[in-house]
């Protein structure tokens, strides 16, 4: 197993609400000197919402980067020090009004190891029901417009085939999910 190796020096470029960037100078195991670029973020779950007659909630919502709506799993990041699995049902009730039975993690990612660190929780939410009287409150952020859809496996497969679902975690997720 590789031992981490320890900065030299750490200069905060950015810190934002989500993420941090940061240069840190570090010396390669062969001797050379990198000034490497790096986000850090504290983490986020992907969620996979699974119906009772097995489809799979998505949801569609603008993404400025790429100038488009787009059909990807519920996800969110995590609060500093949160744990995932209660990060996963939280944000299922944000994003999509539902508050699941069971939520059991199926993997985790690191979409940009390169220059990242933000680990991708991934879980499957299963039992979904409404919120009734006497359930903690949970509304979608601010900055949040979103429309949600079930769809079968092999409909998110013709989606990602026609261009339709572009997101890595969702086609990544369609993995653990399976062929129809």
């Amino acid at each position: 197993m590789d031992r981490p190796i320890v900065p030299q020096q750490i200069l905060k470029v950015f810190e934002g609400r989500i993420f941090t960037v940061q240069v840190e100078t570090i010396t390669l195991p062969k001797g050379g000197r990198l000034e490497a670029e790096i986000v850090r973020h504290p983490g986020s779950v992907v969620l996979v919402p699974v119906t009772g007659d097995g489809r799979i909630i998505l949801v569609r919502q603008y993404r400025h980067p790429i100038g488009r709506s787009v059909w990807e799993l519920p996800a969110g990041s995590l609060e500093h020090g949160e744990d995932p699995q209660k990060a996963a049902a939280r944000e299922c009730q944000e994003e999509i009004g539902l508050i699941p039975s069971s939520v059991n993690k199926i993997g985790s990612l690191f979409p940009s190891p390169g220059f990242c660190d933000e680990e991708m929780n991934f879980y499957r939410l299963t039992g979904l029901r409404t919120p009734a009287d006497g359930d903690a409150a949970a509304e979608p952020d601010e900055d949040e417009d979103i429309e949600s859809k079930a769809f079968t496996v092999g409909e998110m497969h013709a989606m990602v085939d026609r261009g339709e679902i572009v997101d890595m975690k969702t086609v990544a997720a369609l993995y653990w999910i399976g062929r129809p």
